[in-house]
């Protein structure tokens, strides 16, 4: 292990604008999409094995696990790229092919199930063997999602910051390159413990900064200087203005989350805001004010309680711990995913009367009317409505006057069925 890389990490973690601090231990997107994207996974196995997976990227349910992948923040930006159909190259060759396409499938499927690093290293080398035109080491985006202490994300400046780092040349489109990586990753990252984290995730991000130009390593500062001066100023502006960006888009979804938890107190509830936003303020109002200290014994399983925990607000009893209500705000993060944790919160739940709520920018209506209307959803005889940003800021204060409980909200909401 280069004996810089102890400082490197910690200039990596100082910078308040690195991939580590807006996106791997703030960002709540990050946590949210991880089962999320396995259910997408669980999709696209089914839709393969059950021939309606489609011949272009465009519309198959790979599209909306690559989605889910791609809002991500910086270190995903173009995750989805390597899977687009590309007709004049016939490439990735799992469109068209029908034999390549259950090959992916079935891959797809043994990692959903592997539980070891030796069975995961098989079904890449398995893969790989497939000799599947245009489907390289790009999988492993999907892959760490699955398996996030095993297997790193993998793009082309995570490649370069590997090799400016570890002083190698790793090509970018290989597997065997990936796992050589991979090794090179896990020794590192235990050597560095408890600097980073178990997951991989954190030392992914790391190389992706060194290989994008923001961090100087002892290695790279030489070549960086050859560089020209007014990219790397642009590269660093670039990276302010997304920075700037999504905290405005973050606030926008906290104003939404105090905004339905001063209704729901309103309206006499016990209110419980997502675990990894009550500690964030907006306009001398902290979410930790309006929410429960923890969330009541639900009778819910450990992984299921978790997952609840991060839904964006819940409304609660106050007689008794019982989910009255339940919201998803889906400021810029995949509406399919936001729909995916309220059904699954539906289906934990026996008993009792619930509402789910879909909450949403005006210009997201769109999105969400094509997303409850994709069969996968229909056909779940399951309504899920929808409440828009505009209507909520207006009515805001008629609901808290004059609602009883939640069934005021009917009032506004919208439906997706046709």
């Amino acid at each position: 292990m280069p004996e810089d890389l102890a400082t490197l990490v910690e200039a990596y973690k100082a910078d308040p604008e690195s991939v580590y601090n807006t996106w791997f231990i703030e960002d709540g997107a990050r946590t949210k999409a991880f089962r999320s994207i396995r259910r997408g996974v669980q999709e696209v196995v089914a839709a393969v094995k059950e021939r309606r997976f489609g011949n272009d990227f465009k519309g198959s349910p790979l599209e909306i696990v690559l989605s889910s992948i791609t809002e991500q923040k910086q270190v995903f930006e173009g995750a989805a790229y390597p899977f687009y159909w590309k007709p004049k190259l016939r490439i990735p060759d799992i469109y068209e092919n029908e034999a390549n396409q259950l090959a992916f499938g079935q891959f797809l499927e043994a990692y959903l199930a592997a539980g070891t690093a030796e069975r995961l290293e098989r079904e890449i080398l398995q893969l790989d063997a497939a000799g599947i035109k245009g489907l390289g080491p790009a999988v492993a985006n999907i892959l760490y999602f699955l398996h996030p202490t095993l297997m790193p994300p993998f793009n082309t400046a995570i490649v370069n910051g590997f090799n400016l780092v570890f002083s190698d040349r790793k090509k970018l489109g290989s597997w065997p390159a990936y796992l050589q990586m991979r090794e090179t990753m896990l020794v590192a990252n235990e050597r560095l413990r408890p600097q980073l984290s178990k997951d991989l995730g954190a030392i992914a991000g790391l190389l992706f900064e060194v290989g994008s130009g923001r961090l100087a390593t002892d290695g790279n500062w030489e070549a960086a200087l050859e560089r020209e001066r007014e990219k790397l100023e642009k590269a660093a502006l670039r990276r302010h203005e997304q920075v700037v960006a999504e905290l405005g888009q973050e606030n926008e979804h906290l104003r939404m989350q105090l905004m339905l938890a001063e209704i729901g107190r309103a309206l006499g509830y016990a209110v419980f805001v997502a675990e990894n936003d009550r500690r964030k303020c907006l306009g001398g109002k902290s979410a930790a004010c309006f929410t429960l200290p923890r969330l009541p014994d639900l009778g819910l399983t450990a992984e299921v309680a978790r997952t609840v925990s991060l839904i964006d607000v819940l409304w609660l009893r106050q007689d008794r711990p019982a989910i009255e209500c339940a919201f998803e705000i889906e400021k810029t993060t995949s509406i399919y995913s936001g729909m995916l944790r309220l059904i699954d919160l539906a289906a934990s739940l026996t008993g009792g009367e619930q509402a789910y709520f879909l909450v949403a920018p005006d210009e997201r209506e769109k999105e969400i009317l094509a997303q409850l209307r994709r069969p996968a959803f229909r056909d779940l005889g399951f309504d899920l409505p929808y409440l828009l940003f505009s209507d909520l800021d207006e009515h805001c204060e008629g609901l808290c006057r004059l609602g009883d409980d939640y069934r005021i909200l009917f009032k506004l909401a919208k439906s997706g069925c046709c």
